[in-house]
């Protein structure tokens, strides 16, 4: 392995990291796999509210619209935000996602801010910056960062974090070039 294939490999391992090191830990408190117990996670009622919201969201073809029902699960979403038919969010704990200004997210792309695994339960906090433009089909997972004027390929699964005006793609992530400042390739 070259020197430069070296620390492009000891980058992407530490941008895991990062991610790994924002998660929070839930004990599963039973025998059984950690989704068996979502009740004791979250409140019942809060998730089924937000699954209405989001689901119709899924549908609605106004983004300003869809902008304030995300809001109103506790989203933190800029303005100009525009979200593709079929994306969807987190029900469980929508309030840990933040999406910046004039950021896009493709058709059916979906924004995680929880793992339930067979002994924990993993939440962690999702911010896409501004300018950001997530192809269809990507999904992202808890943790993670995606800074300003990012690019994310479709059918992507973003592990990590992305840095600002980076270009990736792939599953999962790597890097595939940079934008300039307007966003652009």
């Amino acid at each position: 392995m070259s020197e430069k294939e070296l620390s492009e490999a000891q980058m992407e391992e530490e941008l895991v990291n990062r991610r790994l090191e924002r998660l929070t830990i839930h004990p599963c408190p039973g025998p059984h796999n950690s989704l068996q117990y979502w009740t004791r996670f979250a409140s019942p009622w809060k998730v089924v509210r937000n699954f209405i919201l989001i689901f119709l969201c899924r549908y609605l073809p106004s983004e300003n619209l869809k902008n304030v029902l995300f809001r109103w699960t506790g989203m933190k979403v800029g303005a100009r935000v525009s979200a593709g038919l079929m994306s969807m969010f987190d029900i469980f704990f929508p309030e840990l996602i933040t999406i910046g200004d004039n950021t896009i997210l493709g058709y059916n792309s979906v924004i995680l801010a929880h793992e339930f695994l067979r002994h924990e339960l993993r939440t962690g906090p999702v911010v896409i910056g501004r300018d950001v433009m997530i192809g269809a089909n990507v999904t992202v997972l808890p943790g993670v960062i995606i800074g300003d004027g990012a690019v994310v390929s479709a059918m992507s699964l973003v592990n990590k974090d992305v840095p600002p005006h980076t270009i990736v793609g792939g599953v999962p992530v790597r890097v595939l070039g940079r934008t300039n400042s307007g966003g652009e390739k």
